[in-house]
């Protein structure tokens, strides 16, 4: 799973090279951003998460990957386990 993580980060980072300079910086600065918070929040036994997490990031990736694409939103989404501990 680890090299599924890696292989999308790669994915996005290649991705944001084909789109315009001050494109390419947001992307990337938003990408960067979203896996370091992932890594430090994300319990990595957790899997059903991670996995989720890896399906709404590849569909991320081929949306971005569309040449009329010109950037990437981020937005945050809790797992069931964090709101019921913060409720």
């Amino acid at each position: 799973m680890q090299k599924q993580v890696l292989s999308l980060y790669r994915g996005f980072l290649r991705a944001a090279r084909l789109k315009p300079v001050e494109d390419r910086r947001r992307i990337e600065s938003i990408v960067s951003a979203e896996f370091c918070r992932n890594s430090k929040q994300v319990d990595r036994k957790n899997f059903l998460y991670i996995e989720y997490l890896l399906r709404r990031g590849k569909k991320q990736l081929d949306q971005l990957k569309r040449p009329d694409t010109m950037g990437l939103s981020s937005f945050n989404v809790t797992s069931s386990q964090k709101q019921n501990a913060k409720t």
